[in-house]
């Protein structure tokens, strides 16, 4: 299968410093903070890539950087073989982006309340040319609603008259209305409730089997991922640290941080088996650690650790390779 996103040393450094008055009278520095550190990875056409991490980590950043929200600072994403950066792709960069849409975290905040879901599906229909006149843009719209499990006569309401459930699904009717190929989504069930959360899921499934779309799902939870991913990407302070298969990923952890994640899922079969709860807080990203950042927080750290980070590497799994940044995995200590 070839890649239809490629994404390549990817970096986000934000200035966060105080006002310029503010510095000199404090003396103060300007301060920095790498949101996202030298990412790579690339997805599959028709494939679901799963970034996970705690919060802060820099999955949002990384998503912003694939759809444009976000300029990198370094790196580059390629989307199936185009750059995606307006200063390499000026003219192919508007088709570009209907081939690629997203799906955001809060569905309360995401759609305009003063708008009818008419005009909310029709929008990039319209941003892009591709909207029809009258009947027919109703009718469309309306068929972009059945899609996701909503009524066609539903294109007069307003956002407030529907549920969190139904308006992440106006959200993805919005973001299907181009006909895009990538979706990127950034939490899209995070704020719904549990049963909510697998009608929505479900119908993301549905369409990606229908339509062969590839998706980068962003989530901090671990049971979604593994309802959702083929492959499993963790980060941690704005880096990835394993890169994996999903059954790999869930069945032979290797990084120490994605034991400490998988451990923390509530053990509801009462195996018995031994679990490490995520010990210590995720560092200041304002001063990271010095060396591998996860060392402060992990069982198998040695001064190595401390001195120099680590870089991805792949490692034979039971399946395809594995990539993980760990000096203990390296060593053969884990």
């Amino acid at each position: 299968m070839t890649a239809l996103v490629e994404v390549r040393d990817l970096a986000k450094v934000f200035d966060v410093s105080a006002p310029w008055l503010n510095r000199v009278v404090e003396r103060k520095p300007r301060q920095f903070v790498h949101a996202v550190d030298g990412v790579s990875f690339s997805i599959e056409r028709g494939k679901t890539l799963a970034l996970v991490g705690e919060s802060g980590c820099g999955k949002s950043t990384v998503a912003r950087l694939l759809v444009g929200l976000y300029q990198p600072t370094r790196g580059n994403v390629r989307f199936d073989g185009q750059p995606t950066d307006a200063a390499q792709n000026a003219g192919g960069l508007r088709t570009l982006r209907r081939r690629m849409q997203m799906i955001f975290q809060d569905p309360y905040a995401s759609l305009n309340p003063r708008w009818k879901v008419l005009d909310i599906v029709a929008e990039p229909l319209r941003e892009h040319g591709l909207a029809q006149v009258g009947e027919a843009l109703r009718q469309q719209v309306g068929a972009l609603l059945l899609q996701v499990g909503l009524a066609a006569g539903d294109v007069d309401k307003f956002p407030h008259q529907f549920s969190g459930g139904q308006r992440q699904r106006i959200s993805i009717a919005r973001a299907l209305a181009t006909q895009p190929e990538f979706l990127v989504c950034d939490e899209p069930t995070s704020a719904l409730d549990v049963s909510v959360q697998a009608q929505v899921l479900n119908i993301m499934k549905d369409l990606q089997r229908t339509q062969g779309l590839t998706y980068l799902f962003i989530s901090h939870n671990l049971a979604v991922v593994r309802h959702v991913a083929d492959q499993v990407g963790v980060m941690y302070l704005g880096r990835l640290v394993e890169v994996a298969d999903k059954a790999e990923l869930f069945s032979h952890p290797r990084h120490p941080y994605t034991r400490m994640l998988l451990d923390a899922i509530p053990d509801i079969q009462m195996s018995g088996r031994s679990r490490t709860p995520v010990q210590g807080e995720v560092p200041n990203p304002l001063n990271p650690p010095s060396g591998c950042s996860f060392h402060p927080r992990c069982p198998h750290a040695n001064a190595r650790c401390s001195a120099e980070r680590p870089v991805l590497m792949q490692f034979k799994g039971s399946g395809a390779s594995v990539q993980v940044a760990c000096h203990a995995v390296e060593e053969g200590r884990i």
